[in-house]
This record gives structure tokens, C-alpha cells and sequence, in this order.
């Protein structure tokens, strides 16, 4: 009883710039931020052994993902760098497409991952860390306080960021059992939803699950397929803290099969999913095994990948397994899969639910509309994946310490990050299953490219003071060498004599005259390799130490600078919509020509500029053009 006072009294005299309630991916990206940005920032967890605890695959990346893990790293963010520390296997996606769709992904190291999250937040200035749970929050006058844990302490602030991930009131099922859970091992959180809905938000609930985990000494690896890494791996972080890898551990895949699929269908009867106790939406992009033989009954197999979680480790991830079936039935149905005959079960797979917030009750700054100086960030939000969460967590945790500065938010637009795709999909469409970024969210991906994340953030990052001046000069000289580069091509000749080899060898119709090797470089036959063959390009590359990175950029701008012009034509000419802005208290209900649905849309949600105004569903362009008429444009 007495040690609660004691505590208040003593260790949180100091009223915190920013706390940060969760210490999973978004959790941490937010305390880094705040803390860079100059903000005392207390970081309160239940564990604090698990910090950047990756729940599900042990990886980082991947379509879409792995750009928005270089836009964090080009913000200034840690995830890319902890993620190149702890790589195991390092892969390109996509790299028979265009670079708009090249996305960067790691295969991890589960353990170093976490373990190296906590030494760069322990080598943070600014960050405090305290180990309990937030079980309510002291919110006065809509505006935030401070937050309330489980022993009765007050700990103050100016502002509060949440994420909280799966452990709002958390529930984990497994079969006909369940428990309260936000994690296998960890206990819920409880308090802090009732807390927020007390005070107007409207919540809602999600569903996500995770594979068995397995031994993988029981595994027979002769029976399935080698997936190996990159032969010349990459890396995420722009900066020269890391190198690529120089050993890469292997990944395999395998495949269910009919046998397997009517073994799980025998559980069905037993399965949360089907008989009614999980009534939440789970992922749509990322399946449970009985959704996937239950919606794709017509397919004979599904892949799935065999994923070490680690160097040393012989744990394995079953990627593609994920499912919330009793674990007698997992385990019979695993072992029916070829490579899996004998195999040994750390431990079953669950699906867990848990209390989300709809996102249209935040702005674009990831502060929510009700409570001045409280922020969401991560499955909170309705997001699924830790690239999505840290990517909100470091916003969020930017935008908090720029409120306590009395500075201009960071907010970015749709044609400048997907990040802004994101945050702008959440706040203005919502989501009511787990929100999961693709290319294909992105109208302007051509520009939104994982190569150039450091071109189109980094100088933002550096103006609020966050990017450090030696990544900004780096950012600086690859482009500049670039740009140089480039004109090298359009200054350049290339012979006959040079050049019909290749061309030929490329199936590329020969050339008839000298002509400037822009041109030739242009044909979509060749590529980079092709072009370093001719020795006037490796003498420049020689004379002026170009690496690949350098080398790289410039091809991409020779090849695809009509399609890079063209899309930026078309976003610049939405940015005046961008720049319409509406006042936050219009009366859309006093427009009379308005259709009341969007009436009702516009005046829930509040959007900020008509461009956004236009991209709510049930906001028609008879609508649009009506508020613009209204509005005197």
C-alpha cells in the first residue's frame, strides 16, 4: 500500500515531454523520435525483455514494406539499420519488374532483432523506460495529462502516444480454448480501452494469428525446395552504419496437399473461426490455413515457406500455417505435409483478438480529434504488420515532440511517401479488417520508389532537426553523382563498333550511325550490366568512385524518366486540390445540392483539403464540385 506514493514521489517528479504507452515496433519508432527530436520520453512496457518483440515472421520488408522500411530509415527511423544488424538473408523482390515495384526484404534474427532495438534505445539521449502496465489514462478538458499504471501511479505528460498492439483486452484462441492474452506468454491489457471509449471514441475488434513454431532437427529438408538470398545482397539503411551480409542462411519451401487439407477440415467443427466464438475480421492478405482451404477449395496445395528464426536457433517458422485450430489437429495435418513427417512442436498456433480504434477519429498527424495531445499508432489504428506500425509509431512520435516544441507538424502527401498513402487511407477511408500496404494502394508508386526514399524524406527529416547533417550531406553526393552521371550518358557517344555486339547479343535491332549512349541506354533490351561493358562507362565509373547504389539511380533515371515525368506531372496537378483547404468547423449540412451521405461523411470525418474531401467513399464528384463552387473556386 505504501509503495505506490513512494514511487510517485520519487521517480516520476519529472513530467515527461512525450510517454509512450507499448514497446512493440511502433513503440519503439515513436520513443526514438520523440527523444531525437530533443523530448524527455518515458517508454512504458509490460516487458521489457521483449522490446520490438516480432510476434509473427521473423522479418522485416517485403511488397511495399520494404519501402516503407527505407522511408523510416530515410526519416531518421532505426528500423533499418536494427534490421540489417540482425539480417540472416537479404532478398529483392520483384526485380524482374520495374524499380516501382523492387521491394527490399530480410529474413531476421528473432532474437538479436529485439535485443538490438533495446541497445539503440538504451544508447538513446532522452528515453527513460519503465516496466508495467498503463492501465488508464488522465485526460482533463479533452486534453491529455498523463497515464495511470497498475500500481496506482500518475506519471505526467504533454503528450501520450498508445501502441498498444494486440493487447487492448486481448483474448488468444486456440481450438475450443481461450484466455486473455496479448501475446502467447504475455498478459492482457486492461483499462485503458474503457478509458478512451469513456471518453467518446468508438472501438471495434480485430483478428490476427500466428503459425506453429517447430524444431527444426525434426524437419526432413531433403523433401522440400532451397530458398536461398540474394547472390549479391543489398541492404535497407541508407546510412554506412551497416554492410550487407556476407553469409546468407537458407530458407525452404514445401506444400500442403489434399491429404493435409481434409485432416484440417476434421477440426473445422472445433475451429473459433467457424463456430462463431471469433466474430472479429481477421487479415484478408494474410489468411489462416482453414480460410484459405475454406475460401480456395478448387486449389490442390499451398505453399508454404520454412522460415529459421535465426543464426544459432533451431526454431522454425512455419510461414503460411497460420491458423487457430486445436493443436492436436495442427500437429496431425503438419505432419502430413512432405518434410514435416516427424516433426516436433515448440509450440501450436493461435489467433488472438483484440480492441482497435477507427482511424478516422485521428487527423493526419496521428493525434486523435477528441483528446488534444494523445496519439495512435499501429494496430490501434487497425494495421496489420510492423513495417505499417513503425512507420506510424515514428510519425506520431515526430509529430507529439513537434506539438511540445510549439512546431509545425510533419505531415506527409500521398506523392511523397507511403507513408502518407498509409496514414491518409486510415484517417480518411477507415478500415474495418486489418489495414495491410501494397504497391497498388499507391497512385504515384513510379515515384514512391524504394531507391529513392532518401531523395524525398531525408531533407524533411533535416529541416525538423531529426535526420542528422551527415545524412543529409550523403543523400546530397549520391544524387548529385548521379544527376552527373546521367548527363555523362547524354554527352557521351557510343560507335557502331561498340555498341552492335551487345545489342545483337540482346536481341536489340544494331545501330546504323554513332549515336549518344542516353539513346541507346533508353532501349529497353539493355540494362545496367549490358552498359558497363563499354569502357568509356567503366573508366567514369573508375575515375569517379561510383558505387552500386549511385550506379543504380542513374540507370533508373535514364530508363524510366518519361514515366517518372508523367506521373509527376499528374500529382502536381492534384496539388492544388491538396491546397484548398476547408475550415475544421464548415457546416456541410447548410449545402443543399450536397447528397446527405456525403453530408454525413464529410461532417464525421472533417477533412482537411478538398483533395481529401474527394477520396472519402460516398463523397461523389457531383459533390466535390459543389463544395468547390460553394467554396468559391
Amino acid at each position: 500500500m505504501g509503495l505506490a506514493p513512494l514511487l510517485s514521489n520519487t521517480m516520476f517528479l519529472e513530467r515527461y515531454d512525450v510517454i509512450v504507452v507499448g514497446a512493440g515496433h511502433a513503440g519503439c519508432e515513436a520513443a526514438a523520435a520523440a527523444a531525437n527530436l530533443g523530448c524527455s520520453t518515458l517508454l512504458v512496457t509490460m516487458s521489457l525483455q521483449n522490446i520490438a518483440q516480432m510476434s509473427c515472421n521473423p522479418a522485416m520488408g517485403g511488397i511495399a514494406k520494404g519501402q516503407i522500411v527505407r522511408e523510416i530509415d530515410a526519416l531518421g527511423g532505426y528500423s533499418g539499420i536494427v534490421s540489417d544488424k540482425t539480417a540472416i538473408q537479404f532478398k529483392m523482390l520483384n526485380k524482374s519488374k520495374g524499380p516501382a515495384m523492387w521491394s527490399p526484404r530480410v529474413q531476421s534474427d528473432r532474437m538479436r532483432f529485439s535485443e538490438e532495438w533495446r541497445l539503440m534505445l538504451e544508447r538513446t539521449r532522452n528515453v527513460d523506460f519503465y516496466q508495467e502496465m498503463v492501465s488508464g489514462l488522465i485526460i482533463r478538458n479533452g486534453k491529455i495529462e498523463g497515464v495511470k499504471t497498475s500500481l496506482g501511479i500518475e506519471i505526467k505528460a504533454k503528450t501520450v502516444v498508445l501502441t498498444n498492439g494486440t493487447f487492448l483486452n486481448g483474448l488468444i484462441h486456440i481450438g475450443e480454448k481461450q484466455f486473455g492474452g496479448g501475446r502467447a506468454g504475455e498478459s492482457a491489457a486492461y483499462g485503458i480501452s474503457e478509458d478512451l471509449v469513456n471518453a467518446g471514441f468508438e472501438s471495434g475488434r480485430m483478428k490476427t494469428g500466428t503459425p506453429p513454431r517447430v524444431d527444426g532437427r525434426s524437419l526432413d529438408y531433403s523433401k522440400m525446395r532451397e530458398e536461398p538470398g540474394d547472390e549479391n545482397p543489398d541492404k535497407f539503411s541508407y546510412s554506412d552504419e551497416t554492410k550487407p551480409l556476407m553469409k546468407q542462411r537458407l530458407c525452404h519451401m514445401t506444400y500442403t496437399s489434399l491429404d493435409v487439407h481434409d485432416i484440417l477440415r476434421e477440426g473445422f467443427d472445433r475451429s473459433p473461426m467457424f463456430n462463431g466464438r471469433i466474430k472479429s475480421i481477421g487479415p484478408r492478405y494474410c489468411p489462416s490455413i482453414e480460410d484459405k482451404i475454406n475460401r480456395f477449395a478448387d486449389k490442390e496445395r499451398h505453399q508454404l515457406f520454412v522460415e529459421p528464426e535465426g543464426w544459432d536457433t533451431v526454431e522454425v517458422y512455419v510461414n503460411g500455417f497460420s491458423t487457430s485450430l486445436p493443436e492436436d489437429v495442427q500437429f496431425k495435418a503438419l505432419r502430413s505435409v512432405a518434410g514435416f513427417e516427424k516433426v516436433k512442436f515448440f509450440r501450436p498456433g493461435y489467433a488472438i483478438e483484440y480492441d482497435y480504434f477507427p482511424p478516422t477519429q485521428l487527423k493526419h498527424t496521428l493525434e486523435t480529434k477528441l483528446v488534444v495531445g494523445l496519439y495512435f499508432a499501429g494496430q490501434i489504428n487497425g494495421t496489420t504488420g510492423y513495417e505499417e506500425a513503425a512507420s506510424q509509431g515514428m510519425i506520431a512520435g515526430i509529430n507529439a515532440a513537434l506539438q511540445v516544441k510549439e512546431q509545425e507538424p510533419l505531415i506527409l502527401k500521398r506523392d511523397e511517401a507511403y507513408i502518407g498513402v498509409l496514414i491518409d487511407d486510415l484517417i480518411t477511408k477507415g478500415t474495418e479488417e486489418p489495414y495491410r500496404m501494397f504497391t497498388s494502394r499507391a497512385e504515384y508508386r513510379t515515384l514512391l520508389r524504394q531507391d529513392n526514399a532518401d531523395h524525398r524524406l531525408t531533407p524533411k527529416s533535416f529541416e525538423i532537426g531529426l535526420a542528422s547533417e551527415k545524412r543529409m550531406k550523403r543523400m546530397e553526393e549520391k544524387f548529385s553523382k548521379s544527376d552527373a552521371m546521367v548527363s555523362f550518358f547524354k554527352e557521351t557517344s557510343v560507335t557502331v563498333e561498340e555498341a552492335n555486339p551487345i545489342l545483337e547479343e540482346k536481341g536489340s535491332s544494331p545501330m546504323i550511325q554513332s549515336d549518344k549512349m542516353y539513346k541507346v541506354f533508353s532501349r529497353p533490351q539493355i540494362d545496367l550490366d549490358d552498359f558497363i561493358k563499354f569502357e568509356k562507362v567503366q573508366k567514369y565509373i573508375n575515375e569517379h568512385d561510383l558505387d552500386k547504389e549511385i550506379i543504380e539511380q542513374a540507370e533508373i533515371n535514364v530508363k524510366y524518366s518519361g514515366y517518372i515525368e508523367k506521373e509527376r506531372n499528374n500529382a502536381d496537378k492534384l496539388t492544388r486540390l491538396e491546397d484548398m483547404k476547408i475550415p475544421i468547423d464548415f457546416d456541410y449540412y447548410k449545402i443543399k445540392s450536397m447528397s446527405i451521405e456525403a453530408k454525413q461523411k464529410l461532417s464525421k470525418i472533417r477533412p482537411v483539403t478538398i483533395s481529401q474531401a474527394s477520396r472519402i467513399s460516398g463523397v461523389s464528384p457531383s459533390d466535390v464540385s459543389v463544395l468547390l463552387i460553394y467554396m468559391g473556386r
